[in-house]
């Protein structure tokens, strides 16, 4: 073999497999119209050289759009959800060059009816990508057995099915943050021998699979640990939230001894805020993400740790996962768990999410 040059030219390929520039060019970027003996020299070359192509370059001259819808559930402004966007416009910003656009779906949390009609939507545009926080199991297979149906790559955040598994996904080991927060409450509980778990209900649904797993993590914690500790329960109404204080004043009227408490939801405040207006400085509370009025009570002393997940990160990574194997070929790490961060009052100030 002659001697090649320091860095090696696709024409450099094609004189040692004895085929043209554009043959070679169609073999990298995975193009039709090459017959199956040119293929087998060229990748016979390419492998003898461990040639690797400037796939960045490359995505800089194709004039190939890409486009990529995300399926979130609804929120308001300042809600959980709020900081994923926030990470998932950033990404796409970053990535401007390459022709990428993203349309932000919704569906209802509570209604699993909801996220069919919105998957439903999804897959008559037939985007380049998905990325989707997925609702029950059953629900989301259908979504993501057409997806793969189609050839769309399609990442989860916030929750992982692992029977479904996606290209990646991006989001906390939900039954190990679980276990976690069960460890840290009995820290604040010592001896208690009642504990309560509050949660937003609607019509028997939780509202996402993120919060049914971190429970089951913290019940076998107390399992394990705690068994003669009493777990009371109480369901506040989702679509209902002029009714909280009122079946909060009723469970603290039943159960005057319970002191300490968490919720797997991101609406800690509820509590928090509850605990201020009636003058309660006795109840120990944990709960989820870093909105800003979750911060607020930490800060003022109604709630006494939140777990934060990093849900920008997620947004953003989850983007940064489809570019990486649409437009720069890479092979992309499927599982990515989230940091699973404590925060208290001395502690909220010095944190950065990202």
């Amino acid at each position: 073999m002659n001697k090649l040059p320091e860095r090696i030219r696709i024409k450099d390929i094609a004189r040692l497999a004895d085929v043209s520039v554009g043959t070679v060019d169609r073999v990298i970027h995975g193009r039709s119209g090459v017959s199956e003996a040119s293929k087998k020299r060229v990748e016979e070359i390419l492998k003898q050289l461990d040639y690797q192509p400037n796939m960045y370059a490359s995505a800089l001259a194709s004039n190939k759009k890409y486009t990529f819808i995300c399926l979130l559930p609804e929120h308001l402004e300042g809600e959980y959800w709020t900081a994923v966007e926030t990470g998932i416009h950033e990404a796409i910003a970053t990535y401007s060059d390459f022709n990428t656009s993203v349309k932000i779906n919704y569906y209802d949390p509570y209604d699993y009816h909801s996220f069919e009609n919105a998957s439903e939507a999804i897959l008559a545009l037939q985007p380049d990508g998905v990325m989707v926080a997925p609702t029950a199991p059953q629900y989301t297979k259908g979504f993501t057995d057409q997806l793969q149906a189609l050839d769309i790559p399609y990442i989860y955040i916030d929750s992982n099915i692992k029977d479904v598994p996606p290209l990646a996904f991006f989001g906390q080991n939900s039954r190990q943050s679980g276990y976690f927060a069960a460890r840290m409450m009995m820290l604040l509980a010592r001896d208690e021998k009642e504990i309560v778990i509050f949660r937003k209900i609607h019509e028997g649904i939780v509202g996402s699979n993120q919060q049914e797993n971190r429970e089951i993590g913290f019940r076998q914690y107390m399992k394990e640990h705690h068994p003669s500790c009493t777990i009371l329960e109480l369901d506040l109404h989702a679509e209902r939230n002029d009714e909280d204080n009122e079946m909060l004043d009723e469970f603290f009227r039943t159960y005057p001894t319970v002191k300490n408490g968490i919720t797997f939801n991101s609406k800690a405040y509820i509590v928090g805020e509850y605990l201020q207006s009636r003058g309660k400085k006795d109840f120990n509370l944990i709960g989820y993400d870093l909105l800003e009025r979750n911060v607020t009570c930490l800060k003022e002393g109604s709630i006494s740790f939140l777990i934060a997940q990093q849900p920008e990160l997620q947004g953003a990574n989850g983007i940064k996962a489809l570019c990486d194997h649409l437009i720069f070929k890479k092979e992309v790490t499927c599982i990515n768990y989230m940091p699973i961060d404590l925060l208290t009052v001395e502690t909220i100030d010095y944190y950065h999410s990202k």
